[in-house]
């Protein structure tokens, strides 16, 4: 059988595909996650791919290149690093900037708020609504376009919202709405 139709290793890993956005929603994103995602642009472009060109074309002019680890291996990160860089070029060019501070006043919960909730159980939880991007459940930040995020959009403190969950729905009473600086990574 041809090279061609064979798996490299049968321990290959699986990538990770990015949360892709509805059609005809607009990549709402905050100035942090911006940042965060511009500077993997850089440093991918800058840095790890021309090193990475470098060690390519010092295998390739070992000789024999299908024997060659350096060169296969090599190839094989520049197509992923290829693909996420196209990826962010184009997150970064349709991204819409919305910084949270200039809502300080806002009593609503929009893109950007820090809404507190208290659930059934009694207890209180944050959320900040961000980008698809910046989204780390386990942090408290929540996509804009999550089932939960989608709830909490235009309530205020002393609000009632259901979500649906898989076990039926859940109601969430809003304690607070606030536009505070959200931190993506520690």
């Amino acid at each position: 059988m041809s090279k061609a139709f064979t798996k490299e290793s049968e321990d290959e890993e699986e990538l990770e595909l990015p949360q892709e956005l509805p059609v005809g929603l607009k990549n709402y994103i905050t100035p942090a996650g911006y940042q965060r995602l511009s500077d993997e642009l850089d440093q991918l472009w800058k840095t790890e791919r021309p090193v990475l060109v470098n060690t390519i074309t010092w295998a390739a002019s070992n000789g024999d290149r299908s024997e060659n680890g350096d060169y296969i291996y090599g190839k094989k990160r520049l197509r992923e690093i290829d693909r996420r860089i196209r990826f962010l070029s184009k997150r970064l060019d349709n991204a819409v900037v919305v910084d949270p501070s200039q809502r300080a006043n806002c009593t609503q919960a929009f893109f950007g708020a820090t809404v507190t909730v208290c659930g059934q159980d009694g207890e209180e939880r944050s959320y900040s609504i961000v980008g698809v991007d910046e989204a780390n459940a386990g942090r408290g930040l929540i996509s804009w376009v999550s089932p939960l995020a989608r709830a909490l959009l235009k309530s205020q403190a002393g609000d009632v919202v259901a979500v649906h969950v898989p076990g039926g729905v859940d109601e969430l009473d809003v304690v607070a709405v606030a536009y505070l600086p959200i931190k993506l990574f520690d």
